[in-house]
């Protein structure tokens, strides 16, 4: 938060901003923060492409054949 507020006091004196503009510069950073969530909220809940089980259960049937045969002897 220091590098933040730093970068809002730098901007204010560059600027001429008075402390209702820096208020404002504050409350921008949650309304940014909220819009990225919102965002990335979306991204993750996106419908994905449905497989189903058959890779699953075929994979489980060849372990299972391979654990039913008796142990190669080497």
């Amino acid at each position: 938060m220091p590098a933040v507020n730093l970068l809002i006091s730098q901007l204010r004196s560059l600027m001429g901003w008075e402390d209702g503009m820096a208020a404002l510069a504050w409350l921008l950073i949650p309304l940014v923060v909220g819009v990225c969530a919102g965002l990335w909220g979306s991204w993750a809940n996106r419908t994905r492409k449905v497989r189903g089980d058959g890779p699953e259960l075929d994979g489980y049937a060849r372990f299972r054949a391979a654990m039913e045969k008796p142990p190669s002897r080497t």
